[in-house]
């Protein structure tokens, strides 16, 4: 199977699947030096895990990573990172009825087609557990470029959604509430509207918005390799994730060119922001900012027609644990996404002179 390594200079492969032994990764292409801080590694790793409030599946693992080699003394020593977390409260039985049936807009049927065998179990390879795999490595990532603060929020769940730009809210609020909102009237309305789906066996999506702030000028690479195209590949690559826009997005589209154009002050940094932080594929020291939509997740609690292996019609109905929105747990795997791409161009920015490499 091909599509498992992520990055360039700072590449990330990961391996694994929902319901087997463990999940794990190699990193290569760190920098050797640097002082990692576990416990922030940790948390990244909690604020992704299941069962973390009422509104997240209830599946119970411990998300405790554990790495094998490239570190020395809490340091990178510039080898391959590997690690691996095992998988816990894994219990495949809940998957058994959809052994010879496929899910409606799940995976199942184009992974059978494309390979002629399935891991029926939580999804395999195709679900959403792999991405255990990258936050591990965002983090790692996220220290590496430690100046730059990225953030994200939820700022929709169905048809709710914060009216405000996020330079008019508190982000230190995220983390207050289990939806991750950080305006708390609108996060009250989120949760009230996801436990009314939940209880319905239903569920809803919404989108995240990723602030980037002290990115400096000079990332990113031009013409196929634009940095907010592989900000979108990125994005696109996480699951459930429909549709990502940065900068003015298609507001943009209605405006015109004078209202559009961000003019510049005499220190280089803009009036405006309608680029997102973005021009020419190359960050321009202003803050990136982007947006991601999700699906609702396609797995319900409620009887749908779908077909079997034979391509008979058949009932199925979803069982076990799962998510009735992804949102609150997606939010570090965007961020870890955002670390791994930046971090990669940041080492590519530091070959573009030869002046910063001739010593």
């Amino acid at each position: 199977m091909a599509g498992n390594i992520f990055g360039n200079l700072f590449r990330v492969t990961t391996f694994g699947e929902s319901h087997g032994n463990a999940l794990g990764g190699i990193i290569d292409g760190c920098p050797a030096g640097i002082e990692l801080n576990f416990e922030e590694i940790q948390n990244e790793l909690n604020r992704r895990r299941p069962g973390q409030s009422s509104i997240v599946t209830q599946r119970n693992e411990p998300d405790k990573v554990n790495f094998l080699s490239g570190i020395l003394d809490n340091k990178t020593t510039g080898t391959p990172i590997g690690f691996v977390i095992y998988n816990k409260d894994h219990q495949s039985d809940d998957y058994r009825h959809i052994q010879n049936i496929y899910r409606p807009s799940h995976s199942d049927f184009t992974y059978e087609k494309k390979y002629g065998i399935r891991d029926y179990r939580g999804g395999g390879r195709s679900s959403a557990r792999e991405t255990i795999c990258r936050v591990v490595a965002g983090s790692i990532a996220k220290q590496l470029i430690k100046d730059i603060k990225i953030t994200s929020y939820v700022s929709s769940v169905g048809n709710i959604s914060i009216n405000k730009p996020y330079q008019d809210l508190d982000l230190s609020k995220i983390e207050e509430s289990p939806i991750r909102c950080p305006d708390s009237y609108t996060a009250e309305k989120m949760i009230s509207l996801i436990r009314k789906i939940q209880k319905k066996g239903d569920t809803i999506g919404g989108t995240i918005t990723c602030v980037v702030k002290n990115v400096p000028v000079g990332i990113g690479e031009p013409v196929f390799n634009k940095l907010h195209a592989e900000l979108a590949k990125a994005m696109l690559s996480i699951n459930a994730v429909k549709g990502f826009e940065y900068g003015s997005g298609f507001f943009g589209s209605e405006l015109t060119g004078s209202k559009h154009n961000d003019l510049f002050n005499s220190d280089g940094s803009t009036k405006t922001n309608f680029s997102g932080g973005i021009l020419g594929g190359i960050s321009n020291g202003m803050d990136i900012y982007f947006r991601i939509a999700f699906k609702p997740v396609a797995t319900i609690m409620q009887k749908q027609k779908t077909i079997d292996k034979k391509g008979n019609l058949v009932f199925m109905e979803g069982k076990g644990r799962h998510d009735p929105c992804v949102l609150p747990r997606a939010i570090p795997i965007v961020e870890s996404m955002t670390a791994l791409v930046l971090a990669d161009y940041w080492m590519y920015r530091k070959l573009s002179k030869y002046s910063s490499i001739r010593n």
